[in-house]
């Protein structure tokens, strides 16, 4: 078990999605994937209900069905899989499935035959970012292909959807470009005798910042959780509330001399004669090893920065000459008084949905 304790706040993650459902005039998904960010897959799931989510979207089919397991029984949307995906287990779960090509259209009209109910789906459209989705120059025999399923009674086609690559910079021209190709294929769509309940192309960044690309439906992920890919011009984070805290406790304290290298390779030395104390934690409980020596944390309020390079199991911090840091002192990584997760990925070179989504898959199951 990771000498790490990660603690989340349900309740922040519902106050952060009833401020974003009041941003908006459309319905809000919020996006419960990779285990709800690190946050906890149910637990976050529920506390986003709370706050007014209509929906909840994730990735990976499991992630669907297990929020099915744990009691959800509101709209529930996947989309990361290919033609090998157990279809027919998730309409008769009654989740919404996403499409971005014949193969799986086709394996989803089957299942749906099979199980002898209509599946609901979205097409998903690549605009711009490359990743999932119909090109445009596929899509027209795409959207015939879905509705002949449609006119079969195998799938109602009930939604379009599309992914932003850059609306975490406000004002780049690829999110209007983006937006002009999504009208395209919802025309299309309408063109094709096709009648769709949402489209949705807004990630956190757009809900925050572009009101008018919002559509029917909004998908805020790393937001729900306190964490907005963009600054807030006036300064107050977006009224949202980081949700996750990680700790871990001071477990020895000693004095050394000047001089003295401390941790593998000594890329620290003491200047003068002072106190150390170590951390039991390090790089086997997500803490990254390029953060020594640039690393910090907060002991009693007060920050200190790694002092050489992170182990598999432990750090040492440089508390100074005349501390008051004793062993089982609380040791703040991330949470009031100390450093963000954003401050984290500065130090180590990353993105702040990585910084939760690397602590949060190490807390144990069922644990705040």
């Amino acid at each position: 078990m990771s000498r790490l304790t990660v603690a989340v706040d349900d309740e922040a993650i519902a106050s952060n999605v009833a401020s974003l459902v009041a941003r908006t005039d459309a319905a809000v998904m919020a996006v419960v994937k990779a285990d709800a960010y690190g946050h906890g897959l149910a637990r976050a799931a529920a506390a986003a209900r709370r706050g007014g989510a209509a929906w909840l979207g994730v990735a990976q089919p499991h992630e669907a069905l297990e929020l099915r397991l744990a009691g959800d029984t509101g709209r529930i949307f996947t989309w990361l899989y290919g033609p090998e995906v157990s279809a027919a287990t998730l309409i008769a779960a009654d989740v919404d499935l996403s499409f971005s090509s014949p193969e799986v259209l086709a394996v989803i009209a089957a299942a749906a035959k099979e199980v002898g109910a209509t599946a609901r789906v979205h097409l998903s459209v690549d605009t711009g970012l490359a990743r999932e989705g119909s090109t445009p120059a596929d899509l027209p025999a795409l959207l015939a292909a879905a509705k002949a399923a449609q006119d079969d009674g195998l799938v109602t086609v009930v939604g379009m959807w599309s992914h932003f690559a850059w609306a975490d910079a406000p004002g780049h021209a690829t999110i209007d470009a983006q937006a002009d190709v999504f009208r395209a294929a919802c025309d299309a769509a309408a063109a094709a005798g096709l009648t769709l309940e949402v489209r949705h192309l807004a990630n956190s960044a757009a809900t925050l910042t572009r009101p008018d690309l919002h559509f029917d439906l909004v998908r805020p992920g790393i937001a729900v959780y306190g964490l907005p890919p963009v600054e807030d011009p006036d300064g107050n984070n977006w009224g949202l509330t980081p949700a996750m805290a990680v700790t871990s406790r001071i477990v020895l304290v000693k004095d050394v001399e000047a001089g003295q290298g401390v941790s593998y390779g000594h890329t620290y030395t003491t200047s003068e004669p002072t106190t150390l104390g170590l951390v039991s934690a390090g790089y086997s409980d997500g803490i990254f090893r390029s953060v020594g020596n640039v690393g910090q944390v907060s002991v009693r309020g007060r920050r200190y920065t790694v002092a050489g390079r992170i182990c598999m199991d432990q750090f040492v911090l440089d508390l100074g000459r005349g501390t008051d840091v004793q062993v089982g002192d609380e040791v703040t990584l991330i949470g009031p008084g100390g450093p963000t997760a954003k401050d984290w990925a500065e130090y180590a070179g990353t993105i702040d949905y990585e910084i939760v989504c690397r602590f949060g898959g190490l807390r144990p199951k069922g644990v705040s």
